[in-house]
């Protein structure tokens, strides 16, 4: 998998399980990823409306645009829903971070023609290969 290609390739980002809270993993990375100026963020979470003044979705088919990635930090018996929505949506690639290892996820989303990357963190590859 060339983690440089889909950095580069990538223009939108959707953030499954985006928190309000600076201290979690997500907000730091979609603050991380907004600074870098390179990608439309859009965030998803069902319990938050907003983080910051930037809009919250409840789903990823509540986005206004097709999210080439989907960067996902919820629990690993969510990511079933969390892969038939990207598929459902037309994302290109499901990107599950740091403790996120499913490789029955990782078959299926493969076979529905997603790109997946799993247990690895975003915002350091990008600063490693991009930064």
């Amino acid at each position: 998998m060339d983690l440089e290609r889909i950095l580069r390739q990538t223009r939108t980002i959707a953030i499954v399980g985006a928190s309000p809270n600076p201290a979690r993993a997500s907000h730091d990375i979609w603050t991380y990823l907004k600074r870098t100026g390179q990608y439309e963020i859009y965030l998803v979470n069902p319990t938050v409306s907003e983080i910051e003044g930037t809009p919250v979705y409840p789903t990823l088919a509540d986005l206004p645009v097709v999210p080439d990635l989907v960067d996902v930090f919820r629990r690993r018996e969510h990511l079933r829903e969390v892969l038939d929505e990207s598929i459902a949506v037309g994302a290109k690639v499901l990107w599950l971070q740091l403790g996120l290892w499913d490789p029955q996820i990782a078959a299926d989303g493969e076979a529905a023609g997603l790109q997946v990357v799993m247990d690895r963190c975003i915002k350091v590859d990008h600063a490693r290969l991009l930064g």
